[in-house]
């Protein structure tokens, strides 16, 4: 009965664990597809040093996303448990909504990590396999690229589920978002590459 009202609290917390893995997964993506467009925009075309950039801006949004969640979830979740212990003027760390509270910023911490690293893992892939020796019909770093705008539309996809918007005109929003963001850093290489 206890593990039942402790779940049913981690499940009340849904909406943050999807908002998180939106709002990084974006940045995942977009930071992922920033770096391969000036990769390609510059003509290095190095797969291992694309890829341990890539690797090590993902680890890096992967680390802030832990640490920056976790500390201000459990500030905030530590603020309700005491505010609501004020108001009912007992302690509540051993309930389940006290345990609950606890583990809640360790799940978030985890949603808010693992989303821009395992995006950034799924746009780079094309760079994996074309590093293993499997050839390309194009450069990787076109398919890479491609890849990043196919991650950026199934986000917009699942931006339009929870918002009841039709699937095609979020993930056109998504889309067009990621366009301007590798015009202006297409923009932007060429100005200081020239």
């Amino acid at each position: 009965m206890h593990k039942d009202r402790f779940l049913l609290h981690i499940m009340r917390a849904r909406n943050i664990f999807r908002r998180y893995s939106i709002t990084n997964g974006f940045d995942g993506a977009l930071t992922t597809l920033g770096m391969l467009t000036c990769f390609y925009a510059t003509g290095m075309q190095d797969l291992s040093i694309a890829l341990g950039a890539c690797m090590g801006a993902a680890i890096a949004l992967f680390m802030s996303g832990v640490t920056s969640a976790y500390l201000s979830e459990k500030a905030e979740r530590e603020k309700e448990l005491h505010d609501l212990e004020q108001a009912l003027l007992t302690d509540l760390h051993g309930s389940d909504y006290g345990r609950a509270s606890r583990y809640l910023p360790m799940l978030v911490a985890l949603v808010n990590g693992l989303s821009p690293l395992l995006i950034s893992i799924v746009i780079i892939s094309p760079l994996l396999l074309a590093k293993a020796g499997y050839a390309l019909p194009i450069s990787p770093f076109l398919v890479a690229i491609f890849t990043g705008g196919l991650c950026m539309f199934t986000l917009g996809i699942f931006l339009g589920k929870i918002s009841d918007t039709f699937w095609l005109i979020s993930g056109g929003y998504t889309l067009l978002i990621m366009v301007v963001t590798v015009g202006l850093i297409l923009s932007a290489s060429y100005l200081f590459t020239w």
